[in-house]
């Protein structure tokens, strides 16, 4: 429904404020890609209609802004969001459930991987603040962190492309690949890496309760 060609089209006549209210509107589960978003952003300054860096800054704003709102309003509603409408478009008590239980056992990485997932992003998030997960000030950390990875990313891409739209394309496919395969090695580092504590903790357990 949304190519890159519309998208670029749409920035180019409306530029920086658009770019900024699409990016929230993502955040807020609106089915616009994210990645097209922030690329097209970055293909219009390539093709002359802005400021690259700036809209760099423009895009991470949006996207932290559109997160941030997601989060708020589950905390704000809490559970009395399912008898809004809004809440049941972005999330139903199946899939609030299955985040819960993503968030006891593996905790905050989920939040980190989220951003790359733009089908549970607005779910997770909003699980996140309806749940009461984490405080706001580690909410944005993580996100800014993860969106540190992927804003960049697009939003140069989309600039240095600008003049080979078939090249673009092609380098979106494979840097989806390469960020995935970059997720899920940070998500299997993190459970090695808690497997190995859990293990050090139960040692330490078994040494102090052992009698000399």
């Amino acid at each position: 429904m949304f190519s890159l060609a519309s998208m670029v089209n749409f920035y180019e006549t409306f530029g920086y404020i658009a770019v900024f209210g699409m990016l929230i509107l993502c955040g807020l589960g609106v089915p616009v890609p994210e990645d097209i978003s922030i690329i097209a952003g970055g293909v219009i300054t390539g093709l002359g209609y802005g400021n690259v860096h700036l809209m760099f800054f423009i895009s991470l704003a949006g996207v932290l802004i559109g997160d941030s709102t997601v989060y708020w309003i589950g905390r704000y509603f809490g559970t009395q969001i399912f008898n809004k409408k809004l809440g049941q478009k972005l999330l139903n008590n199946s899939w609030y459930d299955k985040i819960v239980k993503s968030f006891e056992k593996n905790g905050k990485i989920v939040l980190f991987a989220a951003r790359f997932m733009p089908g549970l992003r607005a779910p997770i998030y909003l699980t996140a603040g309806i749940t009461k997960f984490t405080g706001y000030s580690k909410f944005i950390m993580i996100d800014g962190i993860a969106a540190l990875i992927s804003v960049p990313i697009w939003t140069y891409l989309g600039h240095y492309s600008a003049s080979n739209i078939p090249l673009l394309l092609e380098w979106m496919k494979r840097t989806k690949i390469g960020l995935i395969v970059v997720l899920v090695a940070l998500i299997l580092l993190y459970i090695i890496g808690k497997i190995f504590r859990k293990k050090i903790v139960e040692k330490e357990i078994v040494m102090e309760t052992d009698p000399e």
